[in-house]
């Protein structure tokens, strides 16, 4: 509930969250570098960085760019420590809350999404999985995966068969048509998808020295406030066709720009960028998710979800 009796939960397949605004993966560490900022026991649930099996270290240096002050270049490779240290140094943190934890995946191949699937569908304080499907810094996996609709209803299918927990795919912009790709998630058993990722790649060059401002790195993934229209857009095709749920991400930087997903048809927010440029973001959105609500005299937020009004 949030202030004044005003209910913001929401429900993600077999997971309640007390309200709809989640932080997005790899924007939030692993939560414990949040905590000095905001009680993590206030959010609707906590995605920490991608794992995947093994560690990985990531692409070279320079691995974000800020464009014009409405785009931001990131190229991260999905840097993470890996399952043993999550497991062991990472998740024992985040137990102590009462919000649930939704972990974010990744993998070379098929196979290693479902093992490490099944490793957290085991583990004590897990409560759902969303599959990194939709990442573009990375030569295997991510979007080589989730911009052909065969592979994406093979990762999601071989996901399910080894897991009861919410699976959720988060699926890129980078494709003709996303009906199709939300169809075979849904196919396949997901419980919900969500949607998107930075859309790319993209370059920057420094005219001076004629080379990348990225660095050894060539290309990076865009997000940041431009990417709302296209991703509310996205979105809204996706709740018109699915009977699962529809997280929305993409740009949003507060109540208003979250407000205007529901109404497209979200059941829930992700936040990415704000969180970098004000760790309390998350916070005030919920706030200001419900202050909204209470001036329109409306009781809960399902009552908004999926109103828009089409010509």
């Amino acid at each position: 509930m949030g202030g004044n009796g005003i209910d913001l939960s929401v429900t993600l397949g077999k997971i309640k969250l007390k309200n709809p605004v989640i932080p997005a993966a790899g924007t939030f560490g692993y939560g414990e570098e949040f905590a000095a900022f905001i009680n993590l026991n206030d959010l609707g649930a906590i995605i920490p960085k991608c794992v995947t099996l093994e560690p990985r270290l990531g692409v070279s240096e320079h691995r974000s760019l800020e464009i014009a002050g409405n785009c931001k270049m990131n190229t991260i490779g999905l840097q993470n420590v890996g399952m043993e240290r999550f497991l062991k140094d990472k998740l024992p943190y985040l137990r102590q809350f009462d919000t649930p934890v939704i972990a974010n995946i990744g993998g070379v191949s098929i196979e290693e999404y479902a093992r490490v699937a099944e490793i957290l569908g085991k583990t004590e304080g897990i409560g759902g999985i969303e599959i990194n499907i939709s990442c573009s810094n990375v030569k295997k996996g991510g979007i080589t995966f989730g911009k052909d609709p065969d592979t994406v209803y093979q990762v999601v299918k071989a996901v399910r068969e080894v897991t009861d927990l919410t699976i959720m795919p988060k699926l890129t912009p980078n494709v003709t048509d996303i009906t199709v790709f939300g169809k075979a998630c849904e196919e396949a058993g997901a419980d919900a998808v969500s949607l998107i990722n930075g859309i790319g790649p993209g370059m920057a060059i420094d005219i001076h020295t004629r080379r990348s401002r990225l660095g050894e790195n060539l290309t990076a993934s865009l997000g940041g406030p431009w990417l709302k229209p296209l991703a509310v857009r996205l979105v809204w095709q996706l709740a018109q066709i699915l009977k699962i749920p529809v997280v929305g991400i993409g740009g949003i930087m507060g109540a208003e720009d979250a407000l205007e997903f529901f109404i497209a048809g979200a059941t829930a927010v992700e936040i990415g960028t704000a969180s970098l440029i004000d760790p309390q973001v998350t916070i005030k959105t919920i706030d200001g998710i419900g202050k909204f609500l209470e001036d329109e005299k409306i009781s809960s937020l399902g009552d908004i979800i999926g109103s828009f009004k089409a010509p």
